[in-house]
């Protein structure tokens, strides 16, 4: 025992021991701190001139292969150092080696090469991160040989259990992780209600359409070209909307659009050149003062729709269905409400407002043509509005019918009366969630 504490072969393999030890940390820190580290902020930290962050970047684009490379190197230096410690163990204690050897690897593993540099990995993930990325650069092409292999080799077994990966899962997936995050941060007190709305409804932009909030048809105001010029400034004047369509017959046949501002520059013009005679009026033509009307599909993403009012400079477009009927209007307002909520000014109409009157017995009293979506903000349920977008039609499409008033349905946890009902739309409903 004496000959074998001064043996240098004994040094030696607790020297290398003690070397893949701290390996086994660096492998397992490196591995916590790459897949912990957040995308965003090592982008902010590259953009600020961090050659750490921007390689942190790079390797965790194929997390397939880093985090293969990072099993690899850990199992390999964990393995080796556990033989070599039972061979240290069993020259220095014989048989009872083994065992000896196994608790002080378990101990040693455990604490140094696992649970410390995890921890501290999870702590400082960014910076650690951008500390390990360029040696984990270095490694990954020497490992790939045997990583590239093992994936194979792994894809082919769950393949066999009908399992499919896909190298795109982790890009599809951001804006679900992103909402996931704004969402938790609302749950845990951090982030406002107001903020959840306004970033969650500019996320859901690009998964929704012109269609689910667009003006009905039934509430557009529009102007008959064959008015007197007198009629048609009376009502733009009088009306709350600045851009008003124009139709000559059937308000199908929309011939443009008519901005008040050029209507009265218009009108300035004719009883300036008139002497200022009145009569001068008559010479009004509302053709020749509307704009060119914009259409524009029913099916169309708002975000894509943002971008073509931004394109084009304007904000308001007619909306048509695949036949080209006209079903409605947006504007880019209509879009921005959908971010930051509700946009009001000294001209609109002041409506019933959308917070939700309550009974003594606990009911919602909710407008029919209410939005599911702005129904679920303001009472943070959770009603579908895959195959509706407003209250009432939600309420029909789940009964199949047009039901009469007084009638009470249960549908997905909620207890709908139909309230009041004028010709086939539900105007009026009671809801109380069950």
């Amino acid at each position: 025992m004496t000959d074998s504490i001064f043996d240098t072969g004994l040094w030696l393999t607790a020297g290398a021991i003690l070397c893949l030890l701290v390996l086994s940390a660096f492998f397992s820190g490196s591995e916590t701190a790459l897949t912990a580290a957040s995308r965003g902020k090592l982008r902010s930290q590259a953009d600020r001139g961090s050659a750490g962050a921007a390689t942190a970047l790079k390797v965790t684009d194929d997390s397939e292969k880093l985090i293969g490379a990072l099993l690899l190197g850990n199992n390999v230096v964990n393995i080796l150092s556990a033989s070599l410690a039972t061979a240290l163990m069993t020259r220095l204690f014989g048989e009872s080696g083994v065992a000896m050897a196994t608790l002080v690897m378990t101990a040693l593993v455990l604490i140094f090469a696992e649970v410390l540099p995890k921890t501290y990995a999870i702590t400082n993930a960014e910076s650690a991160a951008a500390r390990v990325a360029p040696v984990i650069r270095l490694i990954i092409p020497i490992f790939s040989p045997v990583v590239n292999l093992v994936r194979a080799l792994v894809r082919g077994i769950l393949y066999v259990f009908g399992v499919r990966t896909d190298p795109d899962s982790n890009i599809l997936a951001m804006r679900e992780e992103i909402a996931g995050a704004i969402a938790l941060g609302h749950s845990e007190g951090s982030v406002e209600k107001e903020d959840r709305d306004r970033l969650l409804g500019a996320l859901d932009l690009n998964d929704r359409t012109v269609e689910e909030i667009m003006r009905h048809r039934r509430d557009i105001e529009m102007i008959d070209a064959e008015k007197s010029p007198g009629d048609i400034l009376s009502q733009v004047l009088a009306s709350p909307h600045t851009r008003l369509p124009v139709y000559r017959g059937d308000d199908e046949n929309i011939l443009g659009v008519v901005h008040a501002k050029d209507l009265l520059r218009e009108v300035d013009r004719l009883l300036r050149t008139g002497a200022g005679r009145i009569a001068k009026l008559t010479d009004l033509d509302i053709l020749k003062v509307a704009m060119k009307p914009y259409f524009v599909p029913d099916t169309t993403p708002l975000d894509e729709q943002m971008r073509q009012f931004l394109k084009r400079r304007t904000h308001f477009a007619l909306v048509v269905d695949e036949y080209g009927a006209l079903r409605g209007l947006i504007t880019l307002e209509d879009i921005l409400e959908e971010i930051v909520g509700e946009i009001r000014d000294e001209f609109d109409v002041v409506e019933k407002d959308h917070a939700l009157a309550r009974t003594d017995a606990g009911d919602y009293i909710v407008e029919g043509a209410m939005t599911i979506r702005d129904l679920n903000r303001i009472t943070d349920w959770g009603l579908a509005d895959d195959e509706a977008n407003t209250v009432a039609g939600f309420v029909i499409h789940e009964a199949q019918l047009i039901p009469n008033e007084g009638q009470v349905f249960s549908f997905h946890g909620f207890r709908f009366e139909v309230v009041t009902r004028k010709e086939n739309r539900i105007t009026m409903l009671k809801i109380r969630p069950l």
